[in-house]
């Protein structure tokens, strides 16, 4: 499977992402972290893009009207 970013610096913003909804969820990622902490950053940030992903859509298809 290939994963080609089509933004740059998209990778960098993924990242950043990471690392602050682990903050705030006051989890450390990494290997000494058990895999339900790390997997619930994972989760978190899917949550937070798939609702940016509809916040966006709502706004062009609000636009188009």
């Amino acid at each position: 499977m290939n994963n080609k970013l089509v933004v740059k610096g998209s990778k960098e913003a993924i990242e950043n992402l990471k690392y602050e909804v682990a903050r705030e969820l006051g989890v450390n990622l990494g290997a000494d972290t058990s895999s339900r902490l790390n997997g619930s950053v994972g989760g978190e940030m899917t949550k937070r893009l798939v609702n940016l992903g509809k916040q966006y859509y709502s706004n062009v298809e609000n636009y188009r009207k």
